[in-house]
Formats: structure tokens, C-alpha cells, sequence
């Protein structure tokens, strides 16, 4: 333990280095790894810090102001607006009826009202960082129930800014408040400054922020432009804190006014750096300071904290969801995923304490349990992944497939998102007539109000595939992009309908390998013809003939086509087989285009060879019916 400046940064900094990558590899998130690092460098284990680490965190939480301007600046209110129905009502939900089970559970404990209410404020928030990582880790973020998480998310963050406001009203009497910098002014000169700083912040980002960044920006001077981003949110915090404001109200506001200008990403990228570092200093002084001595005095208390809190969270969260009509998957993993205490709690706690709402004997049970509440939440998704939602998924309600009646189309299409939709709409517009069928009930009901008839319903069901009038049917384009999905349904139609010819999507190499040996004769890669246009275009500007270009391209193109062809037919093969020929490839078709002579395109394109432009389109038939060059000429 030391006061030594540069030996406490030295501590901190190789705490956050070892354990931050260590906790992101293990699935733990960020957060965890620093409130690790702290318990580690604390003085319950390596005491290598100790009684500073108050100081430490006063100034570590300008890191929580950062953050806040960062949260305003991606809440545009178009964003705000778009969502405000799961926003306002889901979290508007969640965090009131939290704060009132929670506080109204400590009153019953014998908290005093006013401490019982901020508990349950504190208690209310959830963890912004371990969740969305986790979702997005394993692939739930887009799901019904990973938006709807979402949504509570915003509304917790955005819920923060009126709970530090409220703070100050719930302190003891006599206490010292953020609101002290007012004292030995009039109530109403005091109330007058608020309304002024306030308003001062929303006109000068409109009107004198925007024209100062607009002349950083053409000055072009990197470092001038982080020092005003910094001037920034340093000024507007100071401001709010010499008329008794919150300085996290103020940049948030700043954030929310410049949400829509041209420099907020620029800014973003500015600010970020400083709010990750003193965020992380933030969290591994947390660390430091949980009271391991308590724990172990008292683990039935703490224990008791952190399994009710969870438990009322998750009977909140599950009702809301319940009530705004979600599934029962997506309910239990609104309820289950955001059952834990957030890392704001500490920040709450920590205003709490300095405002003396409450003492240390209640705050140290609730940073422990904070803190134990977070750790168990991967362990939650496990849970929730391996038992719950396995369990619930089957029994849940299935829309019925739409019945279809008389269809006799030479076209049946699987799949009418973002790739099949362009096929669906060049057949439409050639007047070809198509049967649709998709497995998503929103995309359905969007495009039936749009006047185009798409059928729900599994396309791998063999009775929905004879509805959909395989039996008489020319043509079937699969376009469904989930990879198993469409391998399945391709297996079902081949098996069942060896006459009808399929044009498959496939959404990478593998994908192709596993539809070709499948015996689909027409496999197209989602990516590859947008990429195989824009290497045209790549030609084109760099100065070759549109011929040309089109010619190079295709050249390549038809030996890429060959080659695949091949690799196809190695899949059987051993490993090493197959990576020598994809090597051999790919060094043929460098040689294939260094040893291409684009002048000769470039000398026959100007005079319009019409012969070898025909040999081009089709090589076959080039070979049985020759042309002379008298011929040409």
C-alpha cells in the first residue's frame, strides 16, 4: 500500500491488463475482469491498494459523466421515438415495478422509507454491458426477446438521469447534498439557474457548439478537436455542479443535443478512450473496496440480498413481458437475462453514500451483493440456454401454416427475405407467376399489406410443399437464409420431387460444397455476384474498357465456376487433398489473370468483335461452329 502516484497507476494499470482479457476470454465481459482486478489488488488479498481508493473513485467517476454524454449522444430522437412504445412501456414497467417491490421488501426489513426507495432504485438497474454482450455473443440479440431486452436497457440508462436528480431530495436532514453549491441563495434565484444552465446547454449545442466543432474540424488538427470534445463535457459538468445539478444531467443533455450532428461520431471516437479507462479505474476501485471480512461474517445476509433482489427482478420482468404479449421464450429470457443488479448500481451507491442517504452498515451488504449478482449472470445464460428455453419453445403457440388452395404456378419460391424478394420481384415484373412461402409471421402480414401474397409456413414439410404444388412446378428457388434450414429443405425436395430443377442460394464455400452434394444443380453464393460487379466496376475506373472489364472479369469468373466444380468432388477427400487443391487453385487463377493480356481485349473491343464477343457469352458453341478470321474481318 502506498501514496505514491505513479506506483498506484502502475498497480492499477497491470491489474486492469491481466484480468480484463482474461475475464473477456472466459465469457465473463469487461466489467467483470475489472471488479476482479480490484478484489485482487485490494486490501482483502493483495493489499496492494487500500484506504486511497476513495480518492481514486472521485476521480474515476467522471468516467460515469463521460459515459452519459456518450448515452445521449446515440439517443437521437428519431431512435427514442421509433421505440418508444417497448421503451416507455417495458422499462417504464420494469424499473417502477422494481422500485417499488424492492423498496417496499426493505421497509418490511426495517428501512427507513426514504433509504428503502433509493435501495430500490439502485437495486432496479441491470447490467447494460454483461447482457448485450452475452446476446450478441450468442446470437439472441436479434430475437423478440434479445430487442425487447434492449429496450429495458435504454430505458434503465436514460431512467439514471431523474434517479440522480431524485437523490438529494432523499437525503437525511443536515446532510450534505450535490445541491450545496446552492446554499445562501434564494430558492427561487437557485431554481432560476437551473432553468437558465439548462436551457443554456440545449442553445449553445445549436448554436455555438456545432460552429465550434465545424471550425476544429477545418483546421484539421486532431488533438485540438479531443481537447474541445473534453472542454466540453468538463465545462457543462462543472456547470451543473455550481447550480446544484447533477454533472451527469447536463452532459447527457449535451449528448442528446449534439445526437444528431455531423461530428458525433467523430466525438464519439474522442471521448471513448478517456470513458473506457476511467470507467475501468471506476470499477476496479469497486473491486478494492468490497468487504470480504463481511461477507464471510455475514453470507446469509448478502446471500439473501442477492437471491431475493434477483427473485423479485425476474417476477417483474416476466410479468411486463407477459403483459406487452411476448413469447414465453422471449419472456424467460427478458426475466432470466436481466435479473442481476447493473454496474450502475455502484455509481447510485456511491452518490448515496456521499449525499448520506444511507450508511455504510447498508451499502457494503449491497456492493458485495451488486458485484456476486453480476458473476452469477453467465452462469444464468447457461442455465437459461441448456434448461429453459428448451423446455419452453416447444409448448409455445405456433401460428397455423396458411392453407393453400388450387396452386398451380410453374414457380414455388422458400424464402422471401432481402435475396429472395429481388428473384420473386424480376419473375413478378416478367409476369411469371410465383408461389411463396416464408416462415416469418411479420414479414408475411408487411408484405400481404404491401398486395403481394406470401403463404406462412415450413417449407421443409413435405404436405406444404405438395400444397405449394411441387408435383406440377418447373422451378423451385430456395432462398432461406438460415444454412441448416435451406440444406434440409433442399434434401426434402430432392427426395421427393427429383424432377423439379432447384436454384439454391448458399450463403458461403461450405455451404456450396454440402447443396452440390446434395445434387442441386444450380448454387448461387449470396455475396458473390455484388462482389463479382464491383470487381467489374474496380476494372472500369482504373481506366480498362467496359468490354474489357466485363471480358477480365469473366475470364476469371469461368475458371472460378471450373474450380469449384472441382474442389466439390474433394469434399470426400482427406484434408490435406482438398487444401492442396484449393491452394493449386488459387495460384492458377493469379497466373490465369498476370499471364492475360488486356491489350489484345483492348485493340478487339475498339472494333467491336462482335464473333469473339459471341465466343465469350457461349464457348461451346464457339467450339463446334469456328470462325475464320477472313470470317471476322
Amino acid at each position: 500500500m502506498t501514496d505514491d502516484v505513479l506506483t498506484q497507476a502502475f498497480v492499477y494499470l497491470c491489474a486492469a491488463v491481466v484480468f480484463v482479457p482474461i475475464a473477456k476470454r472466459l465469457g465473463l465481459g469487461a466489467v467483470l475482469g475489472y471488479l476482479l482486478a480490484g478484489v485482487f489488488i485490494g486490501p482483502y488479498a493483495l493489499g496492494l491498494v487500500g484506504t486511497e481508493g476513495h480518492h481514486v473513485m472521485h476521480f474515476a467517476e467522471f468516467g460515469v459523466v463521460m459515459m452519459l454524454f456518450l448515452v445521449g449522444l446515440e439517443l437521437r430522437p428519431a431512435l427514442l421515438w421509433q421505440l418508444r412504445r417497448p421503451i416507455l412501456g417495458l422499462g417504464g414497467a420494469q424499473v417502477v415495478g422494481t422500485i417499488a417491490l424492492v423498496g417496499g421488501a426493505a421497509m418490511a426489513l426495517g428501512v427507513a422509507p426514504k433509504p428503502a426507495l433509493a435501495i430500490g432504485m439502485v437495486l432496479a438497474m441491470s447490467s447494460t454491458a454483461i447482457v448485450l454482450s452475452t446476446l450478441s455473443e450468442r446470437g439472441l440479440l436479434k430475437t423478440s426477446g434479445g430487442q425487447a431486452s434492449f429496450s429495458i436497457l435504454l430505458f434503465q440508462d436514460i431512467a439514471v438521469i431523474p434517479i440522480l436528480a431524485v437523490f438529494p431530495l432523499l437525503a437525511a436532514s443536515g446532510a450534505t447534498t450535490a445541491v450545496s453549491q446552492g446554499e445562501g441563495r434564494p430558492g427561487w434565484l437557485t431554481a432560476l439557474l437551473v432553468i437558465g444552465s439548462v436551457s443554456g446547454v440545449v442553445l449553445s449545442g445549436r448554436f455555438i457548439i456545432r460552429p465550434m466543432f465545424q471550425f476544429l474540424a477545418a483546421v484539421k488538427l486532431r488533438e485540438s478537436f479531443t481537447a474541445a470534445a473534453l472542454l466540453l463535457v468538463v465545462g457543462i459538468a462543472l456547470l451543473m455542479q455550481v447550480v446544484g445539478l447533477s454533472p451527469a444531467l447536463g452532459t447527457f443533455l449535451a449528448g442528446v443535443v449534439l445526437a444528431d450532428s455531423e461530428y458525433r461520431h467523430e466525438l464519439e471516437s474522442d471521448i471513448e478512450p478517456f470513458k473506457g479507462l476511467l470507467l475501468g479505474l471506476f470499477f476496479i476501485s469497486v473491486g478494492a473496496q468490497i468487504d470480504f471480512a463481511l461477507i464471510v461474517d455475514a453470507p446469509a445476509t448478502i446471500a439473501g440480498i442477492v437471491a431475493g433482489t434477483m427473485a423479485l427482478k425476474l417476477v417483474v420482468l416476466y410479468a411486463a413481458a407477459r403483459l406487452f404479449r411476448l413469447s414465453r421464450a422471449a419472456r424467460w429470457l427478458v426475466a432470466v437475462g436481466l435479473a442481476q443488479i447493473g454496474e450502475f448500481a455502484f455509481v447510485l451507491l456511491s452518490f448515496g453514500l456521499q449525499n448520506r442517504i444511507f450508511t455504510d452498515a447498508i451499502a457494503s451488504p449491497l456492493v458485495a451483493a451488486v458485484a456476486i449478482s453480476m458473476v452469477l449472470t453467465p452462469l444464468l445464460f447457461v442455465a437459461l440456454e441448456r434448461w429453459i428455453l428448451p423446455a419452453v419453445t416447444d409448448t409455445e403457440p405456433a401460428r397455423p401454416h396458411d392453407t393453400i388452395e388450387h396452386a398451380d404456378t410453374p414457380v414455388v419460391i422458400a424464402g422471401y427475405g432481402r435475396f429472395g424478394q429481388i428473384v420473386g420481384r424480376i419473375l413478378r415484373a416478367n409476369r411469371i407467376p410465383c408461389t411463396v412461402l416464408d416462415l416469418d409471421p411479420e414479414m408475411v402480414d408487411i408484405l400481404g399489406r404491401l398486395g403481394i401474397k406470401v403463404y406462412y409456413g415450413d417449407a421443409s414439410r413435405l404436405d406444404l410443399l405438395r400444397a405449394a404444388g411441387c408435383d406440377r412446378a418447373k422451378l423451385f428457388v430456395l432462398a432461406v437464409d438460415d444454412r441448416a434450414e435451406c440444406t434440409r429443405i433442399a434434401e426434402e425436395v430432392r427426395k421427393h420431387f427429383p424432377h423439379l430443377l432447384i436454384l439454391s442460394r448458399a450463403r458461403d464455400r461450405p455451404h456450396y460444397f454440402d447443396l452440390r452434394r446434395l445434387g442441386v444443380a444450380s448454387v448461387h453464393r449470396e455475396t458473390f455476384a455484388s462482389a463479382y460487379e464491383m470487381g467489374i466496376e474496380a476494372l472500369r475506373k482504373l481506366g480498362y474498357r467496359n468490354h474489357t472489364a466485363h471480358r477480365l472479369a469473366r475470364r476469371w469468373r469461368d475458371h472460378e465456376e471450373r474450380e469449384m466444380e472441382e474442389l466439390a468432388q474433394l469434399q470426400t477427400a482427406d484434408r490435406a487433398t482438398y487444401l492442396d487443391r484449393m491452394r493449386r487453385a488459387l495460384d492458377e487463377a493469379e497466373r490465369l489473370m498476370r499471364d492475360e493480356d488486356p491489350v489484345v481485349y483492348e485493340e478487339r473491343d475498339a472494333a467491336w468483335d462482335n464473333e469473339s464477343l459471341r465466343a465469350d457469352q457461349h464457348p461451346d458453341a464457339a467450339a463446334q461452329n469456328p470462325v475464320s478470321p477472313d470470317e471476322t474481318a
